[in-house]
This record gives structure tokens, sequence and C-alpha cells, in this order.
């Protein structure tokens, strides 16, 4: 079991899974630790659902079916912070040994997105749409708790947006109701340690670039 500091230096996305079951004790460890989160008025925003098994495997057969049929619906980032896609990209890319050049190995990799890298555990996190900024905050918080709890338990992790561009198949196969948004995906289980980009840290800005301390 990591120190929270460690589990903290220790988190990063996971790219490529192995097929290992997740044993339920250990997930039912990270959310109980999870759900100690603060949240406005302690209204505990958030709402996941896991898939696991047959039903994991038919919600990405559906979503892989979608994404070779047409891009997913998300919002463009601003054009001032298109530049951290593209770099990020890069360097993720870049560690699986995928040139420029390499289309079909470049369409491969993004497929993996819909499979969840693989992982053998599949987690939808939603929110009731009638709730605003503040209570994703609370939502962001449960989650990092979650993450950082699974991390300490060996466990690897990756968040997904690109999940919530076919909603509607979520929704079909996860009977998720229409008052809940979707917010994003995530991938649970074992790291797959040969995996090159399964080690790749990406490197943070520096604390000054977004933090402040006032005190005159």
């Amino acid at each position: 079991m990591f120190d929270l500091e460690q589990a903290i230096m220790e988190r990063h996305s996971t790219r490529l899974f192995l097929r290992q079951p997740v044993p339920r004790e250990l997930l039912d460890e990270a959310v109980a630790l999870a759900v100690q989160a603060p949240s406005n008025s302690n209204i505990e925003p958030w709402h996941m659902v896991f898939a696991s098994g047959q039903r994991r495997d038919r919600l990405v057969a559906a979503l892989l079916a979608a994404a070779q049929s047409g891009p997913p619906d998300i919002p463009p980032l601003p054009e001032s912070f298109k530049h951290f896609r593209s770099e990020l990209g890069a360097q993720v890319y870049g560690a699986m040994g995928i040139t420029r050049e390499d289309k079909e190995g470049h369409r491969a990799a993004v497929l993996r997105n819909w499979e969840f890298f693989r992982a053998p555990l599949a987690r939808i996190v939603c929110m009731h749409k009638d709730l605003g900024v503040e209570d994703a905050i609370g939502v962001g918080m449960f989650l990092q708790t979650l993450l950082l709890a699974l991390t300490a338990r060996g466990l690897g992790s990756c968040c997904e947006v690109s999940i919530t561009g076919y909603p509607d198949v979520i929704r079909d196969q996860l009977n998720i109701p229409a008052e809940l948004s979707i917010l994003c995906g995530v991938a649970v289980g074992y790291p797959d340690p040969d995996f090159a980009a399964n080690k790749l840290h990406v490197p943070r800005q520096p604390i000054g670039k977004n933090v402040m301390f006032l005190d005159t």
C-alpha cells in the first residue's frame, strides 16, 4: 500500500491494460475512501456505473462500431489551448513508436480509447444535469480521491473524455437515465508492464505558471 505522497506521484494515465480481473474488494475499498471527498452542501453529486465482463464487452463493441462510423461529438478545445493536446499527443504517440506518418498505427491507437485501453473494468462518471460547475468540482475531488486510492492498491487508471462523444451508445448499453450528464469514462485495471507508453510520466508546468501567492 502506498502512502499519500507516493500515490500522488505514482498516478499517471495507463494506456494499455492486462486482461487480469480487478478484485471487487479493492474497488469497494477505493470507493469507500472516495466518497469521503467534500462536496457543496454535502450533496455528493457523483454517480458512477462500473461495467465488467459481458456488459463491458458489449459496451466496447458498440463504442467501436460508433467510432468506425463517424467521429465523436466532442467540443473542440479553444484555439489558445489546442497546443496542449498536440504536445501531449507527440509524447504519447512517440512513446508508442508511432510516427506522424504512420496513419494506420495512429488509427489503431485512437480506437483503443473506445476499448478502454483493453482494461477489464470500464467506469462511467456522471452528474445530475441540473447541477452546475461548483458541483462538478465535487465530482472532480471524488474522482481524484478514487484514482489515488486505486493507485495505492496497485491498479492503473485512465480518465477518458473521448467516450463522451457517443453518449447515446453509453446510455443504451448501461441504462444511464437522461437526467444524468456523462462527464467522462475511466479505464481501470492492472497496467501492462511491457507497453512502453505506460512508463510515460507527462511533466507538469512550473508551479508559478498557474499558482499565485499573495501576501501583501
